[in-house]
């Protein structure tokens, strides 16, 4: 943090360097351009050295605006599908398993990554229980961070005008579906509603917990046509430009050159994630003739928030898409104590760099919140 500039001039400042990108990034007709534009002006500027900066609350409030908008699109449909979640859960597990042992074995073997740097390196998601891990062995925290960090910022820049070409282009008007302008008692039941199941979703310390409590609660709001409201874009446009500028104010200026160096590991490592993901998405595909578009946003290996305003952009079941990285975030932070725990404890870690930049990096990354929304 520069001296003399406070934390609402920081703030200030990365609203208006997200809104920019944004702004170019929709004259450029890009797919779901608030977002994509705002992450990667700000991940640009924060490597520059620029201080970004989105308060927690500021964040909160965003994921919560997300949530009710995601939770709008269901529909009876979604609802059809839910006996399929079950086995689409397994085989997506199945992938993420896959992903785990071929990313630990590129790492050591090409790389020459000590066993705990790799294998943690190597977990897809659930970035802060890894560091919260990774911190009390002997890895190389440097390395992960850059590695996790660099799959985030991959998946949102790769997975966005995928999409945009498979669904024809464009995405769903932001914020319009899943609803109409209602009356002000249907907003008040609606938001009523999201803020208890919200608050009971923080407080149950389920992962994503505040996101998904909006979600549900908005979902059933519109799935019994109480109160099937739409979230107006002026909400809706500023809730993706944040978004994306926590996304993109992840890295640091201090991360720029580790960046470099660990690019073909981090390169490597992204491309072992999406084709192991992508072959078990072709597997559940084949079996369950669930719809491409929400196979690839659902086995995406990580980032719960972007993927799920992704999945209602596109119009493709924010629910299952959620769910899918729910049942993933569970299942690698009920192992990483696990595995933490199988590993040699540090006492003269790989690098001075690696062992004085541990704290402060978990402590950055949990102030600033997690791909995952794995907060406390």
């Amino acid at each position: 943090m520069r001296p003399g500039l406070s934390a609402l001039a920081r703030l200030g400042l990365t609203l208006a360097l997200g809104t920019l990108g944004g702004g170019l990034a929709a004259w450029a007709e890009l797919p779901v351009a608030w977002l994509l534009g705002a992450t990667m002006a700000v991940a640009v500027a924060s490597l520059s050295g620029v201080p970004v900066h989105i308060p927690n609350r500021v964040r909160d409030a965003t994921f919560f605006v997300l949530g009710i908008q995601a939770g709008s699109g269901v529909t009876p449909e979604v609802v059809n599908q839910l006996a399929l979640w079950p086995l689409s859960f397994a085989i997506q597990m199945i992938g993420v398993a896959g992903v785990v042992v071929l990313t630990n074995l590129f790492l050591r073997r090409v790389f020459g990554w000590d066993r705990e740097t790799a294998l943690f390196a190597s977990l897809p998601g659930a970035m802060s229980f890894v560091l919260a891990a990774a911190s009390e062995t002997r890895a190389d925290m440097t390395r992960i961070i850059v590695v996790q960090s660099t799959r985030l910022l991959l998946l949102i820049g790769a997975l966005t005008p995928l999409l945009g070409w498979l669904e024809g282009g464009e995405a769903v008007s932001t914020g319009l579906r899943g609803g109409v302008i209602g009356s002000p008692w249907q907003y008040a039941a609606l938001v009523g509603l999201c803020l208890v199941f919200a608050f009971v979703g923080v407080r149950s310390r389920v992962p994503g917990g505040l996101i998904l409590g909006a979600l549900l609660g908005s979902a059933l709001m519109h799935g019994t046509a109480i109160a099937p409201v739409a979230v107006p874009q002026g909400i809706a446009i500023p809730a993706l430009v944040v978004l994306g500028c926590t996304i993109g104010g992840r890295l640091r200026r201090e991360d720029r050159r580790a960046m470099f160096e660990l690019l073909p590991a981090s390169l490597g490592a992204f491309a072992i994630g999406i084709v192991v993901s992508g072959l078990a998405g072709l597997a559940a595909l084949a079996l369950l003739g669930i719809g491409f578009g929400k196979i690839a946003l659902a086995y995406a290996p990580g980032a719960l928030e972007a993927l799920t305003v992704l999945a209602f952009q596109f119009d493709l079941d924010p629910a299952y898409v959620a769910a899918h990285h729910v049942v993933r975030f569970v299942c690698l932070a009920l192992l990483v104590p696990v595995l933490a725990r199988r590993l040699p404890r540090t006492v003269s870690g790989p690098s001075i760099v690696a062992r004085e930049a541990a704290p402060a990096e978990a402590a950055r990354d949990t102030a600033s919140g997690d791909d995952e929304a794995d907060r406390p």
